[in-house]
């Protein structure tokens, strides 16, 4: 079992940066695939950058270049830096993880660029 919890989102204007935490609890996450995925008013949720438990990334076009995932098991917490944000990166903003069938999301946390 594992359990999720966001942090780190807020109002920021355009060019700004924030940092998002995922807090994991359960001694199976440093084995999982985090990902971090958005959802804006309307849209469906999508990935936005994910890593695997030996520190591989992958990220969506959008946000290539801006935005950084990272991991410390020792912590049990995975990172994404936003730099750079547009309004368009306005959504909420969930973890995930992945442990073979299993598939655990976090409650969200708001993200809001102002222009």
């Amino acid at each position: 079992q594992v359990q999720l919890v966001e942090s780190g989102g807020g109002l920021v204007q355009a060019g700004g940066s924030l940092r998002l935490s995922c807090a994991a609890s359960g001694s199976i996450f440093r084995l999982t695939y985090v990902g971090w995925y958005r959802q804006a008013p309307g849209k469906q949720r999508v990935l936005v950058a994910g890593i695997t438990s030996t520190g591989n990334t992958n990220y969506a076009d959008s946000v290539k270049g801006r935005f950084t995932i990272s991991r410390d098991n020792a912590k049990n917490t995975v990172y994404l830096e936003m730099n750079s944000l547009k309004p368009e990166d306005t959504a909420v903003y969930y973890c995930n993880c992945l442990y073979g069938p299993y598939n655990y999301w976090g409650q969200g946390t708001q993200v809001t660029v102002s222009s």
